[in-house]
């Protein structure tokens, strides 16, 4: 709830210090309509991932590839629908597929040699960006998408852009499962407790590797919506986006360590780094020092670290006031 309000204060401020009227009297910047629908538009990617990681992260395991996927995902979508000269439905299908058995080999690695998920991760990081640089050799941009494609990523439809609606049936999807489901739940479970989750019955390798595989697939989803928004795939496509991911996650009230957290806090964080994204291109010092990029890639990360420090604040605080010697009782 909490971050709900900061939400709604942050949405105010930039509002105020981020909207202007022209010369003609037309409302400019923050508080448009159609800066809202480019905040809708361009949080979708980030959005996709965000909901992807969050069963990964209650499970206390972590996932940074996905940005890395994305970017091998859009290449490979290019490739086969431009020089493998496949239809927009069938290549996207492909690129599912491969999304799948690219978070699959996480999910192999993790479950079968039980490896770590943040080394297994920061690897796979490095081999999908490597094999679109190398697929692409850091030059071939694939373009010239038909205008039906585009129009997933560019257009609307029933008033609201029409990657929305995509991600909110992601999104519909992964909360019934999280939440609504007793397979979904045995998440929990297993980030608060991998081995009593064991001995309890649950099969939790098969329940990690559908959490892997299913953040692959949805890492190829937004692949997709992203190469149709901007309307070209390229290599370095998705770069930095495990990073906003993992701190909507996190900052959305899902423990780092696993066992607590929710797919609406996980929005709710999706949203608020979306505005703070958005609100600062439009605050007049950060357009006259045209440091917007580095201004969000600075305060992500300081909310990220306040993030992880509130959670862990309370833990030592217990800790400390539980080593306090009892006065004696005179």
């Amino acid at each position: 709830m909490l971050l709900l309000y900061v939400l709604i204060a942050e949405w105010l401020f930039f509002y105020f210090a981020g909207t202007t009227t022209n010369r003609r009297g037309v409302l400019v910047g923050f508080g448009t309509v159609d800066r809202q629908f480019d905040i809708l538009r361009h949080s979708c990617e980030i959005g996709l991932l965000a909901l992807a990681l969050t069963p990964i992260i209650l499970t206390a395991g972590i996932d940074l590839s996905v940005g890395s996927l994305l970017g091998l995902c859009a290449i490979l979508f290019g490739k086969l629908w431009h020089d493998g000269g496949l239809s927009i439905p069938v290549a996207a299908a492909l690129t599912l597929t491969i999304g799948g058995l690219g978070g699959g080999l996480n999910a192999s690695l993790i479950t079968t040699l039980r490896l770590p998920p943040l080394i297994v991760t920061l690897g796979t990081y490095s081999l999908f960006r490597g094999l679109a640089e190398a697929i692409t050799r850091g030059a071939i941009t694939y373009t010239d998408f038909p205008a039906e494609f585009l129009f997933v990523g560019q257009e609307r439809w029933l008033g609201l852009p029409t990657q929305a609606w995509l991600f909110f049936l992601v999104a519909l999807a992964i909360g019934l499962l999280v939440h609504r489901t007793t397979f979904g739940r045995s998440f929990r479970a297993i980030g608060f407790s991998p081995e009593g989750a064991r001995y309890a019955g649950l099969p939790v390798g098969r329940r990690l590797a559908l959490a892997y595989t299913v953040a692959g697939v949805i890492a190829a989803l937004a692949a997709i919506i992203y190469t149709a928004r901007l309307g070209q795939a390229k290599a370095d496509a998705g770069t930095g986006y495990e990073l906003f991911a993992i701190t909507a996650v996190v900052l959305g009230g899902t423990s780092i360590f696993g066992g607590t957290g929710s797919v609406y806090g996980t929005l709710l964080g999706v949203a608020a780094i979306a505005v703070l994204k958005n609100g600062l291109a439009c605050l007049p010092v950060v357009m006259r020092m045209n440091a917007a990029e580095e201004m969000s890639g600075l305060l992500t990360g300081a909310l990220l670290l306040l993030a992880l420090t509130g959670s862990v604040l309370p833990k030592l605080w217990a800790a400390v006031r539980s080593r306090r010697p009892t006065p004696a009782v005179s």
